[in-house]
């Protein structure tokens, strides 16, 4: 194929116009009377070269199938050699007629005239879908999530795609097709639309709908002067669903996430002074791979030497406010039991740690303690910036450690 340079059209406009084009290439074949030649093994690319069928694996007794299958030859060979059930699927009219011609009473071969997209929305989900030199006649935006859809968890999918075409036109790197010449033989002419991108692209496209790129091989034309190319995917189906980072990149610094620990018993509520002088509850930043309750545990142990397990930590719940640009997240939480005395630690902004009684607290709290503090007891009379606050969970608040636990020695 080669490229004829024409303003790309939108997506839908080009799948007419292939579909056009195939009814056309149907017919010609049909007037020719063009003979069908049996194959007794897949040539995925230009030449009969590279892998064949096996890379499909075993598909005696499993649902497969053939997506832009033409005349069926290929679907036929697996209905035979395999043992399979073979949906052939074309969206020439032409074709179909010609397969049916041959393959009609074949056992294990249904031979169906279709739009790829339609008929796997209805179908029930395959063991295995291939298509030789299709998919990128179709929206990929369009039809990779109806194949992911159409394959059973576990399923295979192979198909190729041209990568560079006969004067040697590379890929691109945006989805959008591109024209390219089909030619029949008699000489004439037909305009078709192709999605030809690049092996990164397609496979984060594929990633993208929740399939996974295990293997990409390259299929070369041997012809001399002839530069047309494809390439080969092997994808899988997880048995799992799977995510994915958006990028490579971390994401922009938008965001600080802290906790905040409440530790109130007979002797009051446990405050410190940081050094800048506000009073607050032992708490700090989240650290990447622990959990809530480990944070509070672990702050803790850093600031006040105070011992805490994390079951013992009940979590209040999100509070959100704005510093700046920064949305600060706080979670507040109560700690119920806990070993040993409060005491400074060094090389810690935080310290003079004392039990301060509920109804004599200290002026100039710590903006986020205020407010951890408002979200455990709405009755104190606490002033401080407004925050959204979002309960885990239906808490009992204000219940103080009991004094008479025998792990509780505060």
């Amino acid at each position: 194929m080669t490229t004829a340079h024409t303003a790309h059209p939108p997506a839908g406009n080009a799948e007419q116009t292939n579909a056009r084009a195939w009814h056309t290439y149907g017919d010609h074949h049909l007037g020719r009377d063009t003979p069908l030649a049996e194959v007794d093994r897949f040539s995925w690319g230009p030449a009969p070269t590279g892998p064949g069928e096996e890379i499909l694996g075993d598909l005696n007794g499993l649902r497969v199938l053939d997506l832009g299958c033409g005349p069926a030859w290929h679907a036929a060979h697996l209905a035979r050699a395999h043992r399979a059930t073979v949906d052939a699927v074309d969206a020439s009219p032409g074709q179909i007629a010609r397969a049916r011609a041959r393959y009609a009473d074949l056992p294990g071969l249904r031979l169906l005239h279709a739009d790829a997209v339609d008929h796997l929305r209805a179908a029930t989900p395959y063991d295995v879908i291939y298509s030789l030199r299709a998919v990128h006649f179709l929206d990929p935006h369009r039809l990779l999530p109806a194949l992911a859809a159409g394959l059973k968890p576990g399923g295979r999918l192979c198909f190729t795609v041209l990568h560079t075409n006969s004067a040697g036109d590379g890929p691109g790197t945006s989805v959008a097709p591109r024209p390219e010449i089909l030619r029949l033989a008699g000489g004439e002419e037909l305009t078709v639309w192709m999605w030809v991108l690049t092996p990164e692209l397609w496979e984060d496209l594929l990633v993208r709908y929740g399939l996974r790129v295990e293997h990409v091989t390259a299929l070369d034309t041997p012809e001399e002067g002839n530069r047309a190319s494809y390439r080969l995917f092997q994808i899988r189906r997880p048995d799992r669903i799977s995510s994915r980072p958006r990028t490579a990149e971390p994401p922009a610094p938008q965001s600080a996430v802290g906790v905040g620990a409440v530790l109130a018993g007979p002797r009051g509520l446990l405050l410190g002074r940081h050094r800048r002088g506000t009073t607050e509850l032992p708490g700090g930043m989240v650290e990447a791979g622990e959990s809530l309750p480990e944070a509070v545990v672990r702050e803790l142990a850093e600031e006040t030497g105070l011992v805490a397990d994390p079951a013992d930590v009940r979590l209040l719940g999100l509070l959100l406010d704005r510093v700046d640009d920064v949305v600060r997240i706080t979670v507040g939480a109560v700690v119920t039991r806990w070993r040993g005395e409060p005491a400074d630690q060094p090389g810690e902004r935080v310290g003079d740690w004392r039990w301060w009684p509920l109804d004599a607290l200290p002026p100039g709290l710590f903006e986020c303690s205020a407010q951890i503090l408002t979200a455990w007891r709405p009755d104190l009379p606490l002033d401080h910036p407004p925050a959204h606050f979002t309960p885990f969970a239906d808490q009992e608040r204000g219940r103080p450690n009991q004094p008479d636990r025998p792990d509780q020695r505060d």
